[in-house]
């Protein structure tokens, strides 16, 4: 909405026009043909002041009608709209007691039945309804002494200035142009300084108050009281049109039932509401669940049923609803929910323990319940998601499995819900098996034991992807005179004093691969049990 609502009449912008020029005018000259020309133009302005009041009046009056047909949908925007009355108000009757008070100041008389009204007076109607006769119009000391000298007009500046950034707070933040339109219409900006002059800046105060006539002025006043009262219909006008902003326009009606869940755990309650879709809240339908009047609140109905069984169930019903013509139309609709016992399978999907030290991947299922919908808690350890599934490290080890349970919780309707509890055992990861040529000793031919590079740690029949690394050993071999030489490795590898000792041996002498450290992708470190083997 903008300025739209209201727009400029081609007369009152000539009004506009003109006083433009007669204030230029008076820089030049306060002739006698000037003061006459400002009488006219504020005649001009006060009737379409006038005309606005009726106008706006009217715009009221369609409130105080809608709101009596709808005060549901009306009293939202009535409000607002009797807050911008309240304060458009307030502001008029500053404006007209600051004309009156000019006009007191610089000298006046009261016109009534002993002092009649002539066609060529100046004069200014108060809000009490007594007309003043202006004795000075020309007067130039009493304005920009109250003005100017007393703060009068940094007084009303502060007023218009008050007033628009409160109007403004009642548009929208879309309606853009509507709020440029206020806020143009109430400028009160300093103007800029004649540099070719050089002069200083002026204040706004000083531009229009400062040294003017006082029918200047008045007329001035007269304009400000217009821009506000513009202002005030081009807002009020915009809030009327917001009571049907908000309404849908549409040709279809229809039920709608929304539900807490179509899936229900046993031991629950299914939950859900009835309605017609594009319903006007201010007129209540009807409403029958299976076959039974239910009682409704803002044009919607509840349905309530504990879910005892498992088992798929439906229900449904009947809303009727009145049109605008009076004809009573009815909307059937049904619903189906299924009802499942709460119950999860779970499952380490590699081994039926948890290893310490290790990502255990980890799986359930919901029976019926979409996995989005579950969540996995455990004590002594973490749960950590991984795509559709779950890793758990465990913290410490239980190898009885009196510490460590995995938990499931299902969200169901806007709840977290303990579905199933289980024990698992924490183990170690298992000790490796030392190897070479993957022997863990017995005989050997002494050409494969030359080609073997080293000692491996391996861990037999264990699925996870975790290894151990042999960090040193010794060996020692048993020669002729049965002595024994230790020759010691400080990796995994034979070092060529040991492939040396072994080149030296002949079938039947021993070689023993001891003091075997291996460390596993935990850090831990592990003794690993000796080899023996018998050249052959």
């Amino acid at each position: 909405m903008g300025s739209k609502n209201c727009p400029e009449s081609p007369r009152q912008k000539m009004i506009n026009m003109m006083y433009l020029v007669l204030t230029a005018m008076l820089a030049l000259n306060v002739a006698a043909e000037v003061l006459d020309a400002f009488k006219v133009v504020d005649f001009s302005l006060l009737q379409t002041v006038k005309t606005l009041d009726i106008k706006n009046d009217q715009i009221y009056s369609s409130f105080e009608q809608a709101f009596v047909e709808n005060p549901t949908k009306v009293e939202e925007w009535k409000i607002k709209a009797d807050e911008v009355r309240q304060k458009t108000d307030s502001l008029k009757s500053y404006i007209s007691q600051l004309k009156e008070e000019l006009v007191r100041v610089s000298g006046s008389e009261l016109i009534n039945q002993e002092n009649p009204l002539t066609s060529e007076d100046f004069y200014v109607v108060t809000e009490k309804g007594d007309t003043l006769k202006i004795k000075k119009e020309d007067d130039l000391n009493s304005p920009s002494e109250l003005m100017v000298t007393q703060k009068r007009a940094e007084e009303l500046k502060g007023k218009i200035i008050e007033f628009k950034n409160e109007l403004i707070t009642f548009i929208s933040e879309d309606d853009v142009e509507l709020k440029e339109t206020i806020l143009r219409e109430l400028e009160t900006p300093d103007p800029p300084a004649n540099l070719k002059e050089g002069t200083e800046s002026k204040s706004w105060e000083i531009q229009y108050f400062l040294d003017k006539p006082l029918v200047a002025v008045l007329t001035l006043l007269t304009k400000m009281e217009i821009d506000v009262k513009n202002s005030e219909a081009n807002l009020i006008n915009y809030l009327y049109a917001q009571i049907d902003a908000g309404s849908f326009k549409f040709n279809k009606l229809g039920a709608r039932v929304i539900a807490n869940s179509n899936l229900i755990l046993q031991g629950d309650e299914y939950f859900a509401e009835v309605f017609l879709a594009a319903e006007d809240t201010t007129e209540q339908p009807e409403i029958f669940i299976n076959n039974r009047p239910v009682e409704v609140n803002n044009g919607k109905a509840i349905y309530r049923v504990k879910a005892n069984e498992a088992g798929n169930f439906s229900w449904g019903g009947l809303i009727k609803y009145k049109t605008p013509a009076g004809i009573v139309k009815n909307y059937e609709f049904e619903q189906p929910y299924q009802v499942t016992k709460p119950s999860v399978t779970m499952s380490a999907t590699q081994m039926n323990v948890f290893y310490r030290g290790l990502d255990n991947p980890f799986d359930i299922g919901g029976g019926g319940i979409p996995k989005e919908n579950l969540e996995v808690r455990m004590t002594n350890g973490t749960v950590i998601e991984s795509g559709d599934s779950y890793l758990i490290r465990p913290d410490e080890l239980d190898e009885l499995g009196r510490r460590t349970t995995v938990s499931v919780y299902a969200n169901v309707g806007g709840e977290s819900r303990l579905v199933d509890t289980t024990p698992w055992r924490v183990k170690k990861v298992p000790d490796p098996v030392a190897q070479v040529a993957g022997q863990s000793g017995g005989a050997i031919p002494k050409e494969r034991l030359l080609i073997e590079d080293g000692v491996m740690a391996v861990l037999e029949d264990f699925d996870f992807n975790f290894k151990y690394t042999v960090t040193e050993f010794t060996l020692e071999a048993t020669g002729q005179g049965g002595y024994t030489n230790p020759w010691n490795a400080v990796t995994n590898r034979f070092t060529n004093d040991q492939k040396d000792q072994i080149r030296r041996l002949n079938p039947g002498n021993s070689v023993f691969i001891t003091n075997i450290k291996a460390v596993g992708d935990d850090g831990v470190e592990t003794n690993l049990d000796p080899i023996i083997f018998k050249l052959r």
